[in-house]
């Protein structure tokens, strides 16, 4: 049996290590986590840090004596390794976008170049080291700097130390925490880009491009960036999408990706498309080993990695269709780079994510009930009970994730809220971190971050809601609603799609009996905190 070798073992890497069995292959599957949840489904498995290229050039170079069953190629999604991917398969001659090319869509400064000197509509932007950190500061306090900003490391990924700079104040420790979560000490700060943001999967093959799946990201919680879900296809206009898929499409040739999968986030500005970033690997979050596959009924793992062992992507060939040339007049002018195609999605399929306030779980409710729901796929939870919890920063601080599947987008969304929505995370009581949270207290240069559960209009005052009252011992709360919170009961959600009455309803449901409250208490719990501000407060008296 001809082997593959499978760069990463985590849960975004089991369409992969899947896909190579389906395809005839003995999976090698490589990381530096030998606990790493996918980890049992590998035929093989070396415990390597994937960013050590040469250490996986030598255990491919190993494979490659066996003259039969030797290595046939190397893959990755999800992953920060593409360029290592190419490495690796240059070495060989296996069919792989360029060394120098992955390179390129790997880091940000690079990439940043490759699409200003192409006349590819990206943010403006200068590279940050840490030497130049004070020197930045300085600047920002004479007024030199325009604000709003955004920093982000050069080479990394899920949005770690990625963040909106609002003012001078935010602007040290939103530089200093990015560059430490660059592996070269790197950040790059950049205009910010004011739009609706989108994700899109692509193949490149052959001189041509085409589209396999197309999304609406959903992205909350301001300074940072953090996408709630995703929902395929998306709900774009047919000019705005062709827009967007031609600047994609030039952006893929400045970086110079020529054979293998490239992905972009990409927003619709007032100025038209602009390129957020381009990698040359399938899209994490989700979106190419489930929602896509889900909504199309293409295995796009399959498909790119026939690319990567030599073969024809042979179900892209047979089914996609002719997307036209329309680009922005922000690159109008410019020679089409590829012939351009797209899978169609048949179906609607939404991620959503649903998270917690800061502390530790004690226990965790609804997940095999919400699995029943009519048109939930998956419940895929990341936290469970002993774990702590924060109210994510990045895209792995989240707690888990719901996707659906429907005929419609209104139904296929309305599941997954109901999913999510129906998930509770009871936290232990007396938890430091989450008293700070209940108090309302932020740090200096996060203003407004965390935001509360429930945002009532700016003319009600929350502080008096519940002042001078009780809820009697076992009493249903919601039966003891305020008056001024009546309007908002249906009209408002948490975090988790969670209506103020559906929280109430939760509580009853988890907490039938109960010690007398205080109302104001209470009432601040709920607003501030939802369904975990009241069982914590019940839990920590």
């Amino acid at each position: 049996m001809k082997k593959i070798m499978i760069l990463g073992a985590g849960l975004m890497q089991k369409p992969a290590i899947l896909a190579a069995k389906h395809l005839g292959f003995e999976s090698v599957v490589v990381d530096a986590n030998p606990n790493a949840v996918s980890v049992p489904l590998a035929d093989a498995f070396y415990p390597i840090d994937l960013k050590d290229k040469d250490a996986l050039l030598a255990l491919a170079e190993n494979l490659s004596k066996d003259e039969e069953n030797g290595l046939s190629g190397v893959f990755t999604a999800g992953t920060d390794f593409s360029a290592n991917v190419a490495y690796v398969a240059n070495h060989f001659g296996f069919p792989c976008h360029d060394y120098e090319a992955c390179l390129n869509a790997s880091d940000k400064v690079r990439m940043r170049g490759c699409f200003s000197r192409a006349g590819v509509p990206s943010p403006a932007f200068q590279e940050i080291e840490k030497s130049h950190v004070e020197q930045l500061c300085e600047k920002a306090g004479k007024g030199e700097v325009e604000f709003p900003k955004v920093v982000k490391p050069c080479d990394n990924m899920g949005g770690r130390g990625c963040r909106l700079v609002r003012s001078k104040e935010e602007l040290l420790p939103a530089v200093s925490a990015s560059v430490r979560n660059s592996r070269t000490a790197r950040a790059i700060f950049e205009d910010y880009m004011e739009g609706r943001e989108f994700s899109i999967d692509s193949i490149v093959y052959k001189g041509t491009l085409t589209i396999t799946g197309f999304a609406d990201r959903h992205i909350f919680y301001p300074p940072y960036f953090i996408e709630m879900g995703h929902s395929l296809p998306s709900l774009a206009d047919s000019v705005v999408k062709n827009q967007l898929i031609a600047t994609f499409a030039l952006g893929i040739k400045a970086l110079g990706l020529t054979c293998g999968v490239a992905k972009a986030d990409i927003k619709y500005t007032k100025n038209g498309p602009m390129i957020g970033e381009i990698a040359a690997r399938l899209s994490g979050g989700y979106m190419s080993g489930w929602t896509f596959p889900y909504s199309s009924g293409m295995n796009l793992t399959e498909e790119a990695m026939k690319i990567a062992v030599g073969k024809e992507p042979d179900f892209i060939l047979a089914n996609r269709k002719s997307v036209p040339w329309q680009p922005h007049e922000s690159v109008r002018g410019q020679e089409q780079p590829f012939e351009l195609y797209e899978i169609k999605s048949n179906l609607v399929s939404a991620e959503r994510a649903w998270l917690s306030i800061p502390g530790k779980v004690a226990a965790v409710y609804g997940l095999d009930e919400v699995r029943e729901i009519y048109g939930v796929k998956d419940v895929l939870p990341r936290v469970k009970v002993g774990d702590k919890v924060d109210f994510p920063r990045n895209n792995v601080e989240k707690c888990g994730n719901i996707i659906s599947v429907a005929i419609s987008s209104e139904k296929a969304y309305r599941s997954a809220h109901e999913a999510v929505s129906s998930i509770t995370l009871r936290l232990e009581p007396n938890n430091p971190d989450t008293d700070k949270f209940l108090r309302g207290e932020i740090d200096v240069d996060e203003s407004g971050f965390p935001p509360s559960a429930f945002v009532l209009s700016s003319s009600q005052n929350e502080i008096s809601i519940g002042e001078n009252t009780v809820i009697p011992a076992d009493k249903s709360v919601l039966s003891c609603i305020p008056e001024t919170l009546e309007p908002f009961v249906d009209s408002i959600e948490d975090w988790n799609h969670c209506t103020l009455r559906k929280t109430l309803e939760k509580f009853d449901k988890i907490c039938p009996t109960h010690k007398e409250l205080d109302g104001k208490k209470f009432w601040h719990n709920v607003l501030r905190g939802g369904i975990q501000g009241i069982l914590y407060l019940v839990d920590s008296n």
